[in-house]
């Protein structure tokens, strides 16, 4: 085996370095040891790549590498044992392919109008002074967007949008999805001495109260579904309410709740990142925003929802904010099942290859000025999926990349088109503080409503609400 160089420090050290400022420490190791590098867990060599060439390898070869889901039982105390990312092949590729349909094509175009009337409501309940706010006070705006990406999960994966089921789930999930990102719940699966159930009033006690409580509220609303079948729903649970699993049986129940867990967190916290991003580097260079405007401009007063995503300049946008901050930092791990060379180097059954993401959107070669945001790149040029990858790739791909992309564009145009803001702080800089997986601005992006342009239909009817 001839494995490539890496750091000689103790895996204790590395391991702190990296929960501490794991960007920092990746673009110190990409500088002293280039596109490949070996980090010692133990005994056992984990191998970083940022070439593209090394990682189309990784990706494509499927009998030698494979995406083990042993591999990511870490996330088993957080996300279960039936979860997407535990499962592997056949159980795996069958139980993605489930989601194909709900999460892409047709059914994404009709949470067009729902999205965007989300983002009108999250937003307006901020200009709203009967709530304590009033034009050119300050708000967060990662947690605001938070709010709206969580809107739009309750559509798209149980078709919940009013009424008092989803307002249960509304409050559940809220509680749910700001727990798991504490550092109570860090804790707890961090060290086996703090999984102790002591009752609700216990860190890990209140996390399985809140497991229960939402066992209970899904299983409850599978029953009636079941029970009174609605044929026009598109939501994620009702395409998984009558489909079957890779042996021909109807999924179970326990099956069906074990999808949800990533979904749940990846669809709020990474759309939310990666929205918030793109609020900081439009409203930092006026530029970018002024002709994003005038781009959105060219669409008249109400355009349909298809016809703002096909922007390209809105697409480039998105583009070069997920390129600097992708939603997925390195690729899942795979696993060498047999002797392989990759690239220079010769790698042995039980090695570890990760692709890592950020460092290949950093590349000079591919990305002059890799620090600067410029999203004319993605407009002068064609990326391959080994080269700009901010969703992962092959196997273990994001599979809510189509709606996280749609949503993305969606609500930053409904933004933008409806609400003049501003950074609070223009001469701030920015930088990604990690959230679990994501790495949203560390201050969570103070910005300013200035004023909002009612749509003519509604110009009256919100004129007065705003007055």
């Amino acid at each position: 085996m001839k494995l490539p160089e890496g750091p000689k420090t103790s895996t204790r050290l590395l391991s702190r370095q990296f929960k501490t400022d794991p960007l920092r420490l990746l673009d110190a190791m990409s500088d002293r040891y280039g596109d490949i590098f070996t980090v010692m867990a133990d005994s056992t060599p984990i191998v970083y790549v940022s070439n593209p060439q090394g990682i189309k390898q990784i990706f494509t070869s499927t009998k030698e590498i494979t995406a083990s889901g042993k591999l990511n039982q870490g996330s088993a105390l957080l996300l279960g044992n039936n979860g997407l990312l535990m499962l592997d092949g056949l159980r795996h590729k069958h139980r993605r392919q489930l989601l194909m349909p709900p999460l892409h094509g047709t059914r994404v175009k009709s949470y067009g109008q729902r999205i965007c009337q989300v983002t009108e409501q999250v937003m307006n309940d901020l200009a709203m002074p009967g709530l304590g706010y009033a034009y050119g006070k300050s708000f967060y705006a990662y947690p605001t967007v938070q709010k709206i990406t969580l809107e739009v999960i309750l559509q798209a994966l149980f078709g919940l949008h009013e009424g008092e089921r989803y307002e249960q789930f509304r409050q559940l999930l809220s509680n749910l999805l700001s727990f798991a990102r504490s550092r109570w719940l860090r804790l707890s699966l961090s060290y086996p001495f703090f999984r102790r159930d002591l009752g609700r009033w216990s860190p890990w006690g209140y996390w399985l109260d809140l497991q229960r409580q939402f066992d209970k509220l899904l299983y409850t609303e599978i029953a009636e579904r079941r029970a009174k079948t609605d044929p026009t729903r598109s939501d994620v649970l009702s395409e998984l309410l009558f489909a079957h699993d890779e042996t021909g049986q109807p999924m179970s129940n326990e099956d069906i709740r074990g999808i949800f867990p990533s979904l749940l967190l990846g669809g709020q916290d990474a759309s939310a990142t990666a929205i918030t991003w793109a609020l900081y580097w439009i409203h930092r260079l006026p530029a970018v925003r002024e002709r994003l405007l005038e781009e959105l401009s060219t669409l008249g007063e109400s355009p349909d929802p298809m016809s703002i995503v096909a922007l390209p300049y809105l697409s480039a946008v998105c583009n070069e904010s997920l390129r600097i901050y992708p939603t997925q930092v390195v690729t899942f791990p795979r696993l060498v099942e047999s002797p392989i060379q990759l690239m220079d180097y010769e790698l042995s059954p039980g090695t570890i290859v990760i692709g890592c993401i950020y460092l290949t959107h950093q590349r000079e070669d591919l990305y002059p000025q890799p620090k600067q945001f410029q999203p004319e790149r993605f407009l002068e040029r064609q990326y391959s999926p080994y080269e700009f990858l901010p969703f992962g790739g092959g196997a273990r791909r994001c599979p809510g990349e189509v709606l996280a992309l749609f949503e993305m564009k969606l609500v930053l145009a409904t933004m933008l088109r409806r609400y003049q803001l501003a950074l609070a702080d223009e001469k701030k800089v920015e930088k990604p503080k990690a959230r679990g997986v994501n790495y949203p601005p560390a201050s969570g992006l103070k910005m300013l409503m200035l004023e909002v342009n009612p749509p003519p239909e509604r110009s009256q009817e919100l004129v007065t609400n705003f007055t």
